[in-house]
């Protein structure tokens, strides 16, 4: 038994050493040019205080506990000596070494107390984190205002007011679950939340292709407003605008998929082929239409989609999905099958994940998967006719008959495979 615990006492402090030189090799390739001594701690010194940390503990445990606040405290007096120290030679405020010099120490010490499962995946966490510093600064830097707002109340929605709903029905029907309902709430948020960002991050908008396969993340109807109105100051653009549309719009069935799959993966196996060929035959008469168009468009030809998150749009959403969910309930005890088709096309109007989540949650309990299945087809089908008339009234009628084409053959031929 002794070597037993001496061998896990070695293997211990090989962990903390280990993740010591994990930080101390980002730190010291950050700081590679500082001449020796210039620097606050190094590969080697990172290594000694992850192990210094360790038998620390391991001492700890042996005299008390208290014995690792002291150790702290000792190590945060020599981590301030030495940032003073750097202030006077080099006027330097930065604190993030002296920071990661205080991690490194505890993580040191939890791999001695036996959690080397939580400091190793920690380690490698703050050593990204520490490398990302360039990236970080250009973020910040083309962050504005209106889109901190955004990652302020998405956290607020996701982070604050999820955890606290609670987590059952309160209706005679059982359809309305406050935190599931806010679960999607947050879940759709995310989803818009990501498009808008990633129709940033392209920078000079690679392309209305492109542009609306990302702006399709965000809201497709959006999208096809936009580009259709496009079409009035530069009728030539019509292909390219039509490409743009149609790829805004594919993108909203592998976000159906998605959705479904999440919740009941065996409604997303039954949507999985006629989605995925819509969406395959979209893309693909997309690319058609840009191959044919001969625009050579201008930063300003290309849509700028405003931040889509709001606190107003999101308590929209959960109400109009909670009215959905009861309806949908109703309408299935009084009407059956013929109560959701109704549903799902009246709801296809206006939006396509409300329905889709509600029935979605619904297949799990008493709604047969065929008939949740042909509602959601059903909805994405009324909403591809309000995007051509869209087309038509907001572009021009050479659109129009573009994404007629685009939009509902395809949807047609699916419907026909299910």
């Amino acid at each position: 038994m002794p070597e037993l615990n001496e061998l896990n006492i070695l293997q211990q402090l090989a962990s903390a050493l280990a993740l010591g030189l994990l930080i101390g090799l980002e730190r010291g390739w950050h700081t590679r040019k500082q001449a020796e001594g210039e620097r606050v701690a190094g590969l080697r010194t990172y290594g000694l205080i992850s192990l210094l940390g360790g038998i620390w503990a391991l001492l700890a445990q042996q005299i008390g506990m208290l014995l690792i606040g002291f150790g702290f405290i000792g190590l945060v007096l020599v981590a301030i000596a030495a940032y003073y120290q750097r202030i006077r030679e080099q006027d330097d405020i930065g604190i993030t070494s002296i920071i990661a010099i205080l991690l490194t120490f505890l993580l040191g010490v939890l791999c001695t107390l036996g959690q080397a499962r939580i400091a190793a995946p920690t380690a490698v966490v703050i050593t990204l984190l520490l490398s990302l510093k360039p990236v970080v600064h250009h973020f910040l830097r083309h962050l504005e205002r209106i889109e901190l707002y955004a990652v302020l109340k998405m956290l607020l929605i996701s982070v604050v007011i999820l955890p606290v709903l609670p987590n059952r029905t309160f209706d005679p029907w059982n359809a309305l679950n406050p935190y599931q309902i806010w679960w999607m709430v947050v879940l759709i948020a995310a989803i818009s939340f990501v498009g808008y960002f990633a129709v940033k991050i392209t920078g000079a908008r690679q392309g209305m292709l492109i542009t609306g396969i990302f702006g399709g993340l965000a809201s497709s109807t959006a999208v096809t407003l936009h580009l259709s109105r496009l079409t009035h100051k530069h009728p030539g653009y019509t292909n390219a605008t039509a490409a743009g549309i149609l790829a805004a719009c594919a993108t909203m069935f592998p976000r159906m998929l998605v959705i479904t799959f999440i919740f009941n993966p065996l409604l997303g196996r039954r949507l999985l082929l006629p989605v995925l060929l819509s969406a395959a035959l979209i893309y693909l008469l997309a690319f058609v239409f840009w191959r044919h168009s001969k625009t050579d468009e201008s930063e300003s030809s290309h849509p700028r989609l405003r931040n889509p998150f709001h606190i107003a749009s999101a308590l929209q959403f959960g109400l109009l999905l909670a009215m959905i969910m009861l309806l949908s309930r109703i309408m299935v005890h009084y009407f059956g099958a013929s109560g959701i088709y109704l549903l799902a096309g009246a709801s296809g109007i206006a939006d396509v994940d409300a329905i889709t989540l509600s029935l979605t949650h619904m297949s799990l309990q008493q709604l047969p998967l065929d008939t949740a299945a042909y509602a959601i087809l059903l909805a994405a089908v009324v909403n591809s006719i309000i995007k051509t008339g869209i087309a038509f009234f907001a572009g021009q009628a050479a659109l129009g008959r573009r994404i007629t084409v685009g939009l509902l053959v395809p949807l047609a031929i699916a419907l026909l495979i299910l």
